[in-house]
C-alpha cells in the first residue's frame, strides 16, 4: 500500500501555468491516453510508472508528448497523493472478501502446483551431492556448475527430465481446468480488462510463432536463450516471407477494429481515444515492401540530371563511393546540349508513365489506403523540391555580379584524364554507351600509377 508520495521535484514546482491553452475535454483525453499506456499489471509508486511512461504515446492531436507531461505535472500538483486510513480500510474489506484476487490466485490451497522445469529437476536431484562435494561453494557457484553440467547432458540423458515435465504438465492443466470448473468466481475476479487486446507488429508475429517451435525442441531454454536464438533472424528473412507476416499482421488489425466498434456500441460511456488503435502495426520499411508487392511503381528521379547520375551510377560499383558523384558531376558536364536534352525528354516521359501507373495503383487501394499514399507523395514532392541538376543552376544577371568573386574549384586530375581520353575511345569504342565510358575511364583512372596520375 502506497503510503505518502515523494514531494515535488524542481520541475514540478515551476511547471508553467498554461491552463488557457487546454480545455476540460483535452485535459480529460490527456488522462484517458495516460490510462491508456499504464502497464496491466501496474502496482508500483506513481514516481516510478510516471518515469517509465512514454509521453510520445500519450501524444494526441497537435499537443506534444513534453506539452503532455508539463500539463500532467500541472495537474498532479493540484491533486493530493495521498490516501487517507478510510480509503486504506475499503481497500482491507475488498482484500478480506477477496483474498485471492488478482496474482494471488496461485496461493489458494485448492491451486494446482505447477511442474519444475527439465532443468529445476536436474538441479534438485543433484544440488544435495554438490553440496556435499563443494562445501566452500556458495549457492550462486553451485548454481553455475549446475547449468553447466544440465547443458552438457546428453539428450538421451536430457530427455528422461523432458518426459517428466510434459507428464506433470499435462496432469497440471488437466487439474488447472478442475480448479476453473470448482471456482469460476475467482477466475471471473482473475481476468483482465474485456478491451479487445492491440493488434501486433509482423515482428511480434513472428517471435511468438518462433518461440514455440523452438520451445517444443528446447523446452528447457530460458528467455534470454530464445531471444538469443532468435535475435537477429527476422532482419535476415527474405522478403517473400516476411510478406507473409505483414499480411497477417494487417488481417489482425482489421479484427482488432471490428471487435473494437462492438465494444465502444457496448460500452458507450467508454471515451473512444481509450480504444484507439494504433497508428499503424507496420514500419515504414514493412509498408514500402507491401506497397512494392501491390503494385506501387517507384518514384523516377526528379530531373535530368538525376536521372543520368541513376543510370550511371548502376554500373560504377567498382567506383569508391565517394568519387561517384564527382564522377557524374564531370560527365555531365562533358555531355553535348543534344545529349543533355535527351535526358530531359527520357526524364519527362518517366513521369507521366510514373503517374498513369500511380493512378492505376491507386485505383486498387481502399480510400483509407489512397489518403496515405497520396500523402506520402505529396511530402516527397516538398522534399524533393530544389533538387536540380548542374545544368539548370543558371545564374541570374544580379547574382553572377556578385558571383564573379567567388572562387573557382579547381578542375580534378580525374576530370582532365576523362576529358582527355574520353573522344579517343568514343572513337575506339563506339558501340559503348555513356555509363559504360564512365565506367571504363574510371577504371583505367584507378589502374594508374600514382606517378602518372601526379604528371
Amino acid at each position: 500500500m502506497n503510503g505518502e508520495a515523494d514531494s515535488p521535484t524542481d520541475l514540478e514546482m515551476t511547471a508553467p501555468k498554461n491552463q488557457d491553452r487546454w480545455t476540460q475535454e483535452e485535459m480529460l483525453t490527456l488522462l484517458e491516453c495516460m490510462k491508456n499506456n499504464l502497464p496491466s499489471n501496474d502496482g508500483s509508486k506513481f514516481k516510478t510508472t510516471e518515469s517509465h511512461l512514454d509521453w510520445d504515446k500519450v501524444a494526441f492531436k497537435d499537443f506534444s508528448g513534453d506539452m503532455c507531461k508539463m500539463k500532467w505535472i500541472e495537474i498532479s500538483n493540484e491533486v493530493r497523493k495521498f490516501r487517507t486510513l478510510t480509503e486504506l480500510i475499503m481497500d482491507a474489506e475488498e482484500h478480506v472478501k477477496n483474498p485471492y484476487k488478482g496474482k494471488k490466485l496461485k496461493k489458494h490451497p485448492d491451486f494446482p502446483k505447477k511442474p519444475l522445469t527439465p532443468y529445476f529437476r536436474f538441479f534438485m536431484e543433484k544440488r544435495a551431492k554438490y553440496a556435499k562435494l563443494h562445501p566452500e561453494m556458495s549457492n550462486l557457484d553451485l548454481t553455475k556448475i549446475l547449468s553447466k553440467k544440465y547443458k552438457e547432458l546428453p539428450e538421451k540423458k536430457k530427455m528422461k527430465y523432458i518426459q517428466d515435465f510434459q507428464r506433470e504438465k499435462q496432469d497440471f492443466e488437466r487439474n488447472l481446468a478442475r480448479f476453473r470448473e470448482d471456482h469460476p468466481d475467482l477466475i471471473q475476479n482473475a481476468k483482465k480488462s474485456d478491451i479487445p487486446e492491440k493488434p501486433k507488429t509482423p515482428q511480434q508475429l513472428w517471435y511468438t510463432h518462433e518461440k514455440k517451435i523452438y520451445l517444443k525442441v528446447r523446452p528447457d531454454a530460458t528467455t534470454k536463450e530464445v531471444k538469443e536464438a532468435l535475435g537477429k533472424q527476422w532482419s535476415q528473412l527474405s522478403d517473400k516471407k516476411r510478406l507473409k507476416w505483414i499480411h497477417k499482421a494487417l488481417e489482425q488489425r482489421k479484427e482488432y477494429e471490428e471487435m473494437m466498434r462492438d465494444y465502444i456500441q457496448k460500452h458507450p460511456e467508454m471515451n473512444i481515444e481509450e480504444g484507439a488503435p494504433p497508428r499503424s502495426t507496420l514500419t515504414k520499411a514493412e509498408r514500402q515492401l507491401k506497397d512494392k508487392f501491390d503494385g506501387r511503381p517507384t518514384k523516377p528521379p526528379p530531373n535530368s540530371y538525376s536521372l543520368y547520375c541513376a543510370e550511371l551510377m548502376a554500373n560504377m560499383k567498382d567506383v569508391p563511393s565517394t568519387e561517384r558523384m564527382v564522377l557524374c558531376s564531370q560527365q555531365w558536364k562533358l555531355l553535348s546540349q543534344k545529349e543533355k536534352d535527351a535526358y530531359h525528354k527520357k526524364c519527362d516521359q518517366k513521369k507521366k508513365d510514373y503517374e498513369i501507373e500511380l493512378l492505376r495503383f491507386l485505383e486498387s487501394l481502399p480510400e483509407e489506403e489512397q489518403q496515405r499514399v497520396l500523402g506520402e507523395e505529396k511530402m516527397l514532392g516538398i522534399n524533393k523540391k530544389g533538387a536540380t541538376s548542374p545544368a539548370s543552376k543558371k545564374s541570374s544577371p544580379d547574382a553572377s555580379k556578385g558571383g564573379s568573386e567567388k572562387p573557382k574549384r579547381p578542375v580534378s586530375a580525374m576530370f582532365i584524364f576523362s576529358e582527355e581520353k574520353r573522344k579517343q575511345l568514343q572513337e575506339e569504342r563506339p558501340e559503348l554507351s555513356e555509363s559504360e565510358l564512365a565506367r571504363l575511364l574510371a577504371r583505367m583512372w584507378n589502374d594508374l600509377s600514382e606517378k602518372k596520375k601526379v604528371v
